[in-house]
């Protein structure tokens, strides 16, 4: 399938199953995995949807989807060994979903032997695809990104509270909370009103696309102030950044800061 058939099946899935229980859920349509992670039936049923169209066209590929992963967490297991798997986000940004919130998004990412070749997302209720294969670049709606340009003053969002009113002279004092949703976060750091974004812990179904993306517009992305993030990399702090100045002093900041505190939830 060439990647704008699987932006339709995105679509199409929002269309049909997401969006109709948006600001319409019936209390018993949501629960929680764990205090404060929301999993709603529309999240349940896209995934399987999603997997089982996708399936039907790639046979031969595993498939990790965050809500089969919550039931089967062995599913995880060996994810850089697949020679084809796809990583599924039916809805990522749930709380969102669930509060009545926009700020919500479906994601996929394709992974050959570990390493990202294509990454999609979409955000239904705002009508903004990011699209974005290895060494193709990244469209959002079907305008090519240019390259990530930035200045020396990052601003950026977080996930990992200790982060959050960080008081410094290479930042911003303007760094907020996440808007819970990496479907979102992303976008904003690919056009402009953000410079990084850290998160805790990172799930391939969060980042697999937006990382991908963010380093086909020549941004940074590193675990725990060392390793490259990949797609088997789910505990620690990700940073992603804009560029590898900015990346380096907020991960300064980071260090200079201790070990982490208490993080906040990223569904």
């Amino acid at each position: 399938m060439d990647s704008a058939d699987i932006l339709a099946l995105m679509k199409q899935v929002a269309d049909d199953l997401v969006r109709p229980r948006f600001q319409r859920l019936e209390p018993d349509q949501i629960m929680q995995k764990q205090p404060g992670d929301f999993v709603t039936v529309a999240d349940q049923e896209a995934e399987v949807w999603l997997t089982e169209q996708l399936r039907g066209r790639y046979p031969k590929a595993a498939f990790i989807g965050e809500e089969a992963v919550a039931g089967d967490p062995a599913l995880l297991d060996g994810i850089a060994q697949h020679e084809h798997a796809f990583v599924i986000d039916p809805i990522d940004g749930t709380r969102n979903f669930v509060q009545g919130d926009p700020n919500y998004a479906v994601m996929i990412g394709e992974l050959r032997l570990g390493q990202a070749t294509r990454g999609w997302i979409w955000q239904p209720e705002f009508g903004v695809a990011l699209v974005g294969e290895k060494g193709a670049g990244v469209e959002r709606n079907g305008v090519r990104l240019a390259a990530l340009e930035r200045s020396s003053r990052p601003s950026g969002t977080a996930t990992v509270s200790r982060l959050i009113g960080f008081r410094h002279p290479s930042l911003a004092s303007s760094i907020r909370s996440s808007w819970w949703c990496a479907g979102v976060d992303y976008p904003m750091l690919f056009d402009g009103r953000i410079d990084f974004c850290c998160f805790k812990p990172p799930k391939p179904w969060d980042h697999v696309p937006g990382v991908m993306m963010l380093r086909e517009l020549g941004g940074v992305a590193g675990v725990d102030r060392g390793p490259q993030y990949q797609a088997d990399v789910s505990q620690g702090e990700l940073i992603v950044a804009a560029d590898a100045q900015i990346y380096r002093t907020v991960e300064q900041v980071m260090a200079a800061a201790g070990p982490a505190g208490a993080s906040v939830g990223h569904h």
